[in-house]
């Protein structure tokens, strides 16, 4: 077993050691194909993990010799968005197991955030309330932010973005399952279809539009046609293998 920690972290070594028990008896937050759950080494700091499944073949011997293993990218590419601004959990720990050189499962360690929001809410939302505008806005306004930085989260959807309501009524966002990143110019194009797995109505996307385009000097007609085209390509081809659960609409 290897480990990779974050300097400020290097004192939980020792418990991270034992990560396989650690990781079985934590409370699970996710299960699929990759697990998340929440450990914590005194009762006091909780810690978020998510293990990584076995690569298929050839996959595995591409991780294994090639190319960075998704955990260790979640690692690494924290240091890129908390340099421009972007919050994000602390990166603690990379964990990875290997059998003759060949990979395992990984870990991913982090902070466990406790922002509450996800952006599921804004489904089916019509835009007639107000916390829902205000939310819209500013994560219009955050993505921007992000592109501005030249930096593209992959997998941009409503699970992978955290949020809190402040007293202001302003909103607080934070990027999540970050190892599938882009590094570089962000153009109208590219950043509109950023916003394509997202969950809304095009009411919801026609206000993402205008703010996005406002924030980036962008023309908000053509950014809400290049978001609802990007959306339609990517769930026409989501709908022919998963359920969608929430009521798709998409012209």
């Amino acid at each position: 077993m290897k480990i990779t920690i974050s300097p400020q972290y290097e004192y939980l070594r020792p418990y991270l050691s034992d990560i396989t028990t650690h990781f079985d008896n934590g409370r699970e937050i996710h299960s699929g194909r990759n697990h998340i759950r929440v450990i914590s080494p005194d009762g006091h700091l909780q810690l978020n993990v998510k293990r990584y499944a076995i690569p298929h073949w050839p996959n595995r011997l591409i991780y294994s010799c090639f190319r960075r293993p998704k955990g260790l990218r979640a690692f690494i590419y924290p240091e890129h968005l908390i340099a421009a601004g972007i919050d994000t959990p602390a990166p603690v720990a990379y964990i990875e197991e290997r059998t003759a050189g060949i990979i395992g499962y990984t870990y991913f360690v982090s902070l466990h955030s406790e922002l509450p929001g996800r952006l599921y809410e804004l489904g089916n939302a019509r835009m007639d309330r107000p916390e829902h505008i205000s939310l819209a806005r500013d994560l219009a306004r955050f993505a921007a932010r992000i592109h501005e930085a030249r930096l593209t989260h992959l997998d941009f959807c409503p699970g992978n973005v955290l949020y809190e309501t402040l007293p202001d009524g302003s909103h607080r966002f934070a990027l999540v399952d970050i190892n599938r990143m882009r590094f570089g110019e962000v153009d109208i194009k590219r950043g509109c279809a950023n916003f394509a797995r997202l969950w809304g109505q095009p009411q919801l996307f026609e206000l993402l539009a205008k703010e996005y385009a406002a924030a980036r000097g962008f023309d908000p007609a053509e950014c809400f046609r290049l978001m609802m085209d990007a959306r339609r390509r990517f769930w026409s081809r989501f709908v022919r293998r998963h359920k969608v659960k929430y009521d798709l609409i998409l012209d």
